[in-house]
């Protein structure tokens, strides 16, 4: 194993590695969030996976009216484009509207493991909120339910860290190879 001597210059490494990011045009829904923290949370990871908007609903706190999210963000509330909307349902025609297929990330009737769905190219997360999940009215406007398979005893996993493990995978993932089962042919 290669024993690592210095950290990297983070811009130069990035640089390197940006073309195998796959270009989905990404933009989150944040649907009647409770708590800036994990609001400023989801800024980051959207700044993180370059998403194009984040859609904030109902009564999640937006950059300007708690500062909790300006904190936690660390900037990248200035970086991302984002919205409120106060209704769920007007954000879900917005956002389809633009082209966007809406993905709930919620445990549902034909929900597909996040590491196997096939992210369209304009993709739109909704993340519910932190305690009710994705609302049922909400539910029916989506066009696909993805979740993440747990091994342990808890039930869920922090909304915004759930909605990076998402976004990277609809990012990274659309350039990995399928395996094959086919045995190769000599």
């Amino acid at each position: 194993m290669k024993q690592i001597r210095k950290k990297a210059g983070i811009r130069k490494l990035f640089k390197e590695y940006e073309s195998s990011v796959a270009k989905v045009d990404l933009v989150f829904m944040l649907q009647d969030w409770d708590d800036g923290y994990n609001v400023g949370g989801l800024f980051r990871v959207a700044d993180a996976c370059g998403a194009t908007q984040i859609l904030l609903t109902g009564k999640t706190p937006t950059p300007d009216s708690s500062p909790l999210v300006a904190v936690t963000s660390m900037g990248a509330h200035r970086k991302v484009p984002w919205i409120h909307v106060a209704s769920h349902l007007e954000a879900c025609e917005k956002a389809k509207a633009a082209g966007y297929s809406l993905v709930a990330v919620e445990v549902a009737d034909e929900c597909e493991p996040y590491n196997t769905f096939e992210y369209p190219a304009q993709t739109c997360l909704v993340l519910g909120n932190e305690g009710a999940g994705v609302y049922g009215s909400v539910m029916k406007k989506c066009s696909a339910a993805v979740f993440i398979p747990m091994a342990g005893k808890g039930r869920s996993l922090n909304v915004h860290v759930a909605g990076a493990i998402v976004a990277f995978e609809a990012m990274l993932g659309a350039n990995s190879e399928e395996p094959t089962s086919e045995p190769k042919q000599d």
